[in-house]
């Protein structure tokens, strides 16, 4: 298990190149959290640590936004389950293919997709704490 402190959004781009540091080959992450937790802003930081150069939103209306590494060329998928009312909806866009493919997937909302998750997804939790500081575990 790994602990990350976000103490500001200051500091939020050492915060994701701890976790980049920390990735080794695993690909499939599931970002757990609170609304307003910090998810997408997380997860938009880890993207530009990756080399990702385009503009990084929330996918809560696409459900999926693809995005690639100008570094690396890797393909990085970030989804965000929120609106998905029935796991049907997910399989209907081909969610299996995505966490299946080897690329990288970060995914918001994985309690809405539960049953699709790969054994080896990769659990982080975002808690935001009193002070306004997050804490990322990764287990």
């Amino acid at each position: 298990m790994q602990t990350i402190q976000i103490k500001s959004l200051d500091t939020i781009r050492d915060a994701a190149r701890e976790f980049v540091a920390a990735m080794d080959d695993r690909t499939v992450f599931a970002f757990r959290g609170a609304m307003g937790a910090g998810k997408t802003t997380f997860i938009k930081a880890i993207c530009e640590e990756l080399g990702v150069e385009d503009v990084i939103n929330s996918p809560t209306f696409a459900i999926i936004n693809e995005y690639r590494s100008a570094t690396t060329g890797e393909l990085i998928y970030h989804f965000d389950f929120y609106r998905i009312n029935k796991l049907s909806e997910a399989e209907d866009i081909g969610t299996e293919d995505y966490f299946y493919s080897g690329a990288l997937c970060f995914i918001e909302w994985p309690e809405k997709v539960e049953d699709l998750l790969p054994g080896d997804v990769v659990e982080v939790q975002i808690t935001e704490n009193a002070d306004g500081s997050r804490t990322i575990t990764v287990d």
